[in-house]
Formats: C-alpha cells, structure tokens, sequence
C-alpha cells in the first residue's frame, strides 16, 4: 500500500503547501484502497486553494482575507451504484474512512444504468500547457495600495461622486491533480486575479451606483487600477437623474457584459441535465434554427491563458475546439458521459460547463463599437443593468427588472430606472438583429453588445 507521505514540500515560489507528487500519492492511495474494498472503478482528486482579498472604503482599509483551503474527494463506483464523499483531512486514516464512506453509500444506492466513469476513448491523450497559472506575489500592503489607488481615482473624478461601496484587490490561485480506474490522470495549476471599484454618484434622492472590474489569468494583463476606477464613476455619473418611462414594446440593446447572459441562456437550455430531464425550452433542437442565420457560437477550451481553458474536462475527457451554432443552427449540445448516456450520445466534454464560448454575427464591422449600435438600435431600450432571476428556462420566459438609458433617433436621451425587460428566451435569441464589436470577456464567455428585435419595456 502507498502511503501518504509525512511531508508535503511544495516549491517555494508557487505559494502552495503541498506538490504535485503529493498529491498524485494521495489520489494513489485513495484509488487502492476503493479496489481493495472491492469497488469496479473509483476516481479521485486532490486540490488546493490560497488568495489574499483586500478591500477598503472611503479611503481606509477595511478587510484582508487570506485563504487557504485543501479537499481530497473520491467517487467509488460498485456497477452501476456510485457513492462520493470528501475530506480537508490528509492523512492515512481520514482517506481510508472517506473511501469507506464513498464505497458505503454506493453499496447502498439505487442502481443507474448509465452511471460510471468515461468510456476510454474518450480519456485526454495529450494534455498542453495553456499557459493559466500566473502567482501574483502581492503583499497586502501592496493590495491596499492598488485598491485605494482605484478608489481615490474613482472619487477624484467629479464631484458628484460622493461616496463609495468601496473598492477590493484579489490574488488566487489554485492546484489539482485527479485519476481514475478508467486510465485518465491529469491536472493543472492555474491564476485569477482581479481589482474592483463601486462608486456612488450624487445625493438626496438623486443617488445611482456602479461599479467595474478588470479580471486575468496574470496581474500583469490587468487594467490599470485609476482606470478602473475613472471608468467606474464615469458610469455612476452617467445613471444620475434617472427616471421611468411608460410601459412600451421596442427594440432593446444589451451592453456587452450582460449579453453574455444570453448566451449563458442557451448554454443552459442546450445542456444535458436539462435536456434529459425535459427542463428546457429548447427540447430537440440538435440541427434546427435557435439563432438567426448570420449567427454563430463557436467554443475553443484550449485559449492560452483563457478563463474557461483546459485540456480536459472534469472527467478526464478531452475538450476541442467546435462550432456549437454554425448560421444559426444548433451544432451540438454541452454534455457530460452521463448526460450523454441519458440521452443516446457522445459525450461532449463538457462535464463542469462550457469553455471559452464566442458569440458572434457575420454581419458585424470592425468599426461597430457601441455608438455605431446605438444608432442601429434608433429608438429604444439600452441596458446596462439586470436584477432579479426571471428567468424559466423550462418555458423561456424572460421577465428582469433593468435600469440603463432611453435612446432616440441613436442618441442616449436619458437614464431610465425601476423598469421591467419581459419576452421569451426563444424568441429573443431568434430576434437578435446585430452583435457589437465592443467585444467584452465575462468568464469563459465573450460577446459585443447584442441588439434584439423587440421586447416589452413595463414602467410607470
């Protein structure tokens, strides 16, 4: 039997506590002995995870968070019964009873036909290096100052901007290794980093709130922290005396990081558990139309340094680049292996979501930024804030509460507030009329502003 060792030496300027070849023993160890019990295949996975977060407000520190955390989890399979259970503890009793209590629970689990591990030609075989870990040595000090920076840019930018819900600095990064009976063994180390401003504008009864982000792989990509809080107020600013309109039916525009909801609509009516549980409202649309004709998606996990990159998915099995919607018509769907089973199909590695999707029209310029979609849009609805989940994904039926600003003849008039955005998820995704190139990253997710046909716009 392997056992875990009693040191755990990590190389210093990785900022982990434990290696690489510790964890592969640890997931060793924790696989022999779901054999040994007598399980058919097992896997398991050890991880790690540390940051620091800094947060400050009107000019003083208010939080330093550092975090550190570990798992080991491990899935036993008995048939076609399967049992997970999970521990932070690492030492050789803790596995020994989080494998007994995997083991346990799938002895005791009703059978699933389709239920197990990948089948092995679908494991990765080549496994590259996407270039997704990038430690940020930052010291809290150092963080404080980045974030105060940020802020200070934000409230010296008018003076209307007169307060603030503060602003944060964040550096994490975390670790993985995972195998299973099934011949996979993989994992990777990998960086987010971040810096966030939230500035109020105005006071009395005349106050609008905004905030802005800038999110990489590597601190070195990050914008710059007095532009991030200039562009911050400049959008508190713009939402001062904000007021309703009357309850219309017109076109309306999404600012590029909410269109990517949009495109995480149909990400989620076109994956598996949805689809085999009959919860979506695009049942059997594998080949027909579900975006207009000069629309395409297309999904590529292997984006050096991309936020949805890796090389495998989170069972080990290969991820590759594809058009999920080619003119409109839906190419393939988002599936896991027991998805995929449920459903009579390959599986599309996409167990733990979808990588680095790009939502796109053919009928986009290089020079259409957002006053060239301003004017396409003429007079209507531009959104630039969401609230709410009014959103059923069994029907489609799509009701958020928004704010953001009135547009006639392609000028912003004014900002509007306390409305509600209501249609179909079906037919907004059919009435997309033009994509902006304001190309905007939100997760693994990429898209321009997106302009839809017509919605119901209920005010006062």
């Amino acid at each position: 039997m392997k056992t875990t060792p009693k040191t755990s030496p990590a190389p210093a300027e990785s900022g982990f506590a434990y290696s690489r070849p510790f964890f592969e023993n640890l997931v060793d160890t924790a696989l022999a002995h779901a054999k040994r019990l007598g399980a058919t295949d097992a896997g398991a996975e050890a991880s790690e995870g540390c940051g620091l977060s800094v947060s400050v407000r009107k000019g003083e520190l208010e939080n330093v968070e550092r975090n550190r955390d570990k798992s080991l989890g491990i899935t036993v399979y008995v048939g076609h019964r399967r049992g997970n259970a999970s521990t932070s503890d690492f030492s050789e009793a803790a596995i020994a009873q989080t494998v007994q209590a995997a083991y346990d629970i799938a002895r005791f689990t009703a059978e699933d036909p389709v239920s197990g591990l990948p089948d092995v030609e679908d494991i990765v075989t080549e496994q590259p290096d996407l270039d997704l870990f990038h430690p940020w040595a930052v010291t809290s000090e150092e963080a404080a100052r980045i974030a105060l920076e940020c802020e200070a840019a934000a409230m010296s930018t008018d003076k209307r901007i007169t307060n603030s819900e503060g602003a944060g600095v964040s550096a994490q990064q975390s670790h993985f290794f995972s195998a299973h009976t099934h011949g996979f063994r993989g994992g990777y180390a990998s960086s987010r980093h971040s810096i966030s401003v939230a500035p109020i504008a105005g006071k009395g009864d005349d106050m609008q709130r905004d905030a802005w982000y800038s999110s990489m792989r590597s601190a070195d990509e990050l914008a710059a922290p007095a532009a991030v809080g200039r562009y911050a107020a400049e959008r508190a600013l713009s939402r001062l005396k904000a007021r309703k309109i009357k309850t219309v039916e017109c076109p309306v525009l999404f600012e590029s990081p909410l269109a990517a909801g949009l495109l995480g609509g149909l990400v989620q009516a076109t994956s598996g558990g949805a689809l085999y549980r009959k919860s979506s409202f695009l049942l059997d649309s594998l080949g027909k139309q579900v975006l207009p004709d000069h629309m395409d998606v297309a999904e590529d996990p292997h984006v050096l340094r991309g936020k949805g990159s890796s090389p495998f998915d989170d069972e080990g099995v290969t991820t590759k680049a594809r058009k999920v919607v080619d003119a409109g018509r839906l190419e393939g769907y988002f599936l896991s292996t027991y998805s995929a089973r449920k459903l009579g199909m390959k599986t599309t590695g996409n167990a733990g979501g979808s990588h680095n999707l790009t939502l796109r029209s053919r009928l986009t310029q290089a020079g259409d930024d957002l006053d060239v979609m301003l004017a396409k849009l003429g007079t209507g609805l531009f959104v630039i804030e969401l609230m709410g989940q009014g959103v059923n994904y069994v029907t489609g039926d799509y009701s958020r509460g928004a704010s953001g600003f009135w547009v006639e003849k392609g000028r912003i008039a004014f900002p509007v507030q306390e409305i509600t955005i209501a249609g179909n998820l079906k037919d907004m995704l059919m009435g997309i009329e033009a994509v902006g190139a304001d190309v905007y990253n939100y997760g693994a997710k990429s898209t321009g502003s997106v302009l839809v046909n017509r919605m119901k716009v209920a005010g006062s």
